[in-house]
């Protein structure tokens, strides 16, 4: 009978410790989740990234942070992000230019795609080409008419090698059979203000920036580069309708998280992402910097990456651009 009572006992204290656990497992997130966020603040990314998170503070009843890790054409954030605990406590937000560093840069410390799992792209914004008012263009064909006139007297500044800035309008010089001369700077902020002052003459500017100052008449715009016309500018034609049927590129971030963390937290992240992405705060607030979202699948997301890699590796290579 003691026997009996004490294997009860036993029982009741292993079915207690299962619950426990079960309970355990069922917390996440249990504290602080940290948002790695390669891009400096004032930026693009970074606007995107903090908007997310309060969104995603919300939708997880935790509070999730943004940490800025910059430097090395977004390499240290996102290195600092692959050897993170996979306990979905760091989460990573991921862009074009991740993308484009698996065929530019000869030597990574991560791996891309094995390093990371897709949780869900957030969104994207198109690009706008804009030039200083004192180039004697006013269409994106009378552009292209001026740098075949004048190989190699047109240049077009960037946020910095392998960006989206800079690969954007490599992309397009193949397609227009044109010779432009990249300038680096080094962020958005020193590449759109070397265009408005006239020190350079052209830029594949994020909408966010460009609308300002072309409203102002400081830019002239010639063209975007999404799909359809923006209800921003609706006068404003695209590149595809300019000649250029098919082209369509932008500035897309994603969240990921590191390889290794389970499918029930990245469930949940996934969630909690597409509700995030959905709450009208959060709407208007990315609407303001004129990014729209996405909150597509992890599966969906993966297979984006990977046409993204192959798209660009081909434009690095084509190019013959090499980092490190």
């Amino acid at each position: 009978m003691a026997m009996l009572r004490r294997c009860v006992r036993l029982g009741v204290a292993l079915c207690s410790i299962g619950l426990a656990g079960h309970a355990a497992a069922q917390a996440y997130p249990a504290k602080v989740v940290r948002y790695v966020v390669a891009d400096s603040p004032g930026g693009l990314g970074d606007a995107v990234g903090r908007i997310v998170a309060s969104g995603l503070t919300e939708a997880l009843g935790q509070q999730v942070v943004v940490e800025n890790r910059t430097g090395a054409g977004a390499n240290i954030g996102a290195a600092y992000a692959a050897k993170a605990p996979p306990d979905g406590y760091t989460l990573f937000q991921t862009s074009q230019t991740h993308t484009v560093n698996a065929t530019l840069y000869r030597s990574l410390s991560y791996d891309v795609v094995h390093d990371f799992i897709p949780v869900s792209r957030l969104g994207w914004s198109p690009a706008m080409i804009v030039v200083h008012p004192s180039l004697p263009v006013k269409s994106l064909a009378e552009l292209i008419k001026l740098a075949k006139a004048q190989p190699g007297a047109i240049h077009f500044s960037s946020a910095g090698s392998g960006t989206p800035t800079h690969l954007s309008p490599e992309l397009f010089k193949r397609r227009a059979q044109i010779d432009i001369v990249h300038v680096p700077y080094r962020g958005g902020g020193e590449a759109i203000t070397a265009v408005v002052s006239g020190e350079i003459a052209l830029y594949f500017a994020p909408l966010s920036a460009a609308l300002p100052p072309a409203r102002e008449g400081r830019l002239r715009p010639l063209a975007v580069t999404s799909a359809k016309r923006i209800p921003a500018m609706p006068d404003l034609p695209t590149v595809a309708e300019s000649g250029y049927p098919g082209f369509e590129t932008g500035f897309w971030f994603a969240l990921t998280v590191p390889t290794k963390t389970s499918k029930e937290i990245v469930t949940t992240l996934h969630k909690a992402t597409v509700v995030a992405l959905k709450k009208p705060d959060v709407v208007k607030r990315l609407d303001g910097i004129v990014f729209t979202p996405v909150g597509d699948q992890p599966e969906e997301f993966a297979a984006f990456i990977r046409s993204e890699i192959d798209k660009w590796g081909t434009i690095v290579k084509a190019a013959g651009l090499t980092a490190n």
